[in-house]
């Protein structure tokens, strides 16, 4: 059983950044593939990016391509996502997952899910 742990969340102004995290634990980390998701109000959970077990191949949504990169540490047992330029319309619940065999953009193929932590961009 994983368990993960979103942080770095806030309210930032348009045009700032943040810098999530979400630390693993209770299993091997690196077998894992992650991915981010978010949900804003009364919308669909959706894909944000998503990172192979090494790191070395990358996946984005084409709204957060050129601002967010997702990247991990498996030393450390954590997924990072940096989100530069920030817009209002990136406001949402944002989601770490990790899959064992997938790291598509389809939720439902993901094992297991942080709590979440709120991104607010204001205008």
């Amino acid at each position: 059983q994983v368990q993960l742990v979103e942080s770095g969340g806030g309210l930032v102004q348009a045009g700032g950044s943040l810098r999530l995290s979400c630390a693993a634990s209770g299993g091997t980390f690196s077998n894992y593939y992650m991915g981010w998701f978010r949900q804003a109000p009364g919308r669909e959970r959706e894909f944000v990016a998503s990172i192979t077990r090494s790191g070395g191949t990358t996946y984005y949504t084409d709204s957060v391509k050129g601002r967010f990169t997702i990247s991990r540490d498996n030393a450390k047992n954590t997924v990072y996502l940096q989100m530069n330029s920030l817009k209002p319309e990136d406001t949402a619940v944002y989601y770490c997952a990790a899959a064992r065999f997938y790291y598509g953009s389809r939720d439902i193929e993901y094992d297991y899910w942080g709590q979440g932590t709120q991104v607010t961009v204001s205008s």
